[in-house]
């Protein structure tokens, strides 16, 4: 009579252990890559900040207020508010016009650059009766009279800033 075969199929295939080892080795520079980034965000304290974000809670209140509690960060959300307030006295359509003049003077003095154009006397002098830059320089001089007044107003009404020396 014939004896039944003991046989695990089983014992065929890789144990975990065996897959893992041959995984790392496939992607040895995929691993190398990502411990260095992984490297990196722990300097720059991003994990911390990604743990808390995943935890919530307390964690992360007091890890935002840490942040902005930092001199630069509240020097950078008084600058950032600032500037939300003066763009909100601004009407859209007059800073249309200027960004997109800015805009095509840009591209114009890129074009110069890449050209190697230069100014010389006479283009200088010519300005002069140019009526494109009859317009710039009258709107350049409203800014700075504009810019003027203000600084004058906020002077006189004790509003100088108090900047520090360096």
């Amino acid at each position: 009579m014939a004896k039944p075969l003991e046989f695990d199929v089983r014992t065929l295939l890789p144990t975990p252990e065996e897959r893992l080892a041959e995984s790392t080795a496939e992607s040895a520079d995929a691993m190398g890559e990502a411990l260095e980034l992984l490297r990196v965000l722990h300097e720059h304290k991003v994990l911390q900040t990604l743990v808390r974000v995943v935890q919530g809670g307390e964690g992360l209140t007091s890890h935002a207020l840490d942040i902005l509690n930092e001199p630069g960060s509240v020097r950078a959300v008084r600058n950032a508010l600032e500037a939300v307030k003066v763009l909100g006295r601004i009407e859209p359509e007059a800073l249309e016009t200027v960004t997109g003049a800015l805009s095509d003077g840009l591209q114009e003095g890129a074009r110069r650059v890449r050209e190697g154009e230069r100014a010389g006397l006479g283009e200088l002098l010519a300005l002069v009766r140019d009526p494109d830059v009859g317009l710039a320089l009258g709107a350049l001089v409203g800014v700075l009279r504009g810019f003027g007044r203000g600084l004058r107003e906020r002077e006189a009404h004790g509003n100088a800033p108090d900047v520090p020396q360096t």
